[in-house]
């Protein structure tokens, strides 16, 4: 269920310069990503009740859901995918919610570019076509760092359940960037230390 960037403020745009939009639709379970992010995005909304949707801006275009409840239930199921793989800190988890997993040796490939300090424990969530690597401190959901690596990577930065941070990379080696320097700008204790003093400046 490729690399960080900066510590820059929060972006709500793709990395590019390619459109915002909403995470694909699914018939069933949210976390599966079935198809082209930005193909989906662009496709017209049916008249009917939507069908759960993926992502870290799910909830932006879920019609009919409060946006806090909704923004709840996101990082709630992310806190129980890292409980269901309960890794020690500073390692990796491994859930598999497709038939068909993503290539084990990919998958391992991946996983040694992005290893975590001991201030961090995430879990792999093996969606078959895309890998969703999500990342939380302690304690557990109150930071939390959702990555995915498909057709159109992107990074999800949550803190106390506030959205912070959304970017979109048209290509896997910056998205691995930009995950990486993410995990110390909000997990490690000097960028927590650094983000709660620009906040008490606001």
């Amino acid at each position: 269920m490729s690399t960080p960037g900066d510590g820059g403020p929060p972006s709500g745009g793709p990395e590019g310069g390619a459109p915002d939009g909403a995470g694909p639709a699914v018939k069933d379970r949210w976390w599966v990503d079935t198809g082209d992010k930005k193909r989906e995005r662009s496709a017209p909304v049916a008249p009917a009740a939507p069908a759960p949707v993926v992502g870290g801006r799910f909830y932006r275009s879920a019609i009919g859901f409060e946006q806090e409840a909704a923004r709840s239930r996101l990082t709630d199921n992310n806190v129980k995918l890292l409980m269901a793989a309960n890794p020690l800190d500073g390692t990796w988890g491994y859930v598999q919610l497709a038939e068909k997993p993503h290539n084990e040796q990919n998958r391992e490939s991946l996983v040694a570019q992005m290893a975590l300090g001991p201030y961090a424990r995430g879990v792999v969530v093996d969606c078959g076509r895309t890998l969703r690597f999500i990342v939380s401190g302690e304690p557990l959901g109150q930071r939390l760092i959702d990555f995915t690596l498909g057709d159109t990577p992107s990074l999800d930065v949550y803190v106390e359940g506030e959205w912070v941070r959304e970017r979109v990379f048209r290509e896997q080696r910056g998205a691995l960037s930009a995950f990486r320097r993410a995990v110390v700008d909000f997990l490690s204790p000097e960028g927590i230390a650094a983000w709660d003093a620009i906040r008490a400046q606001v």
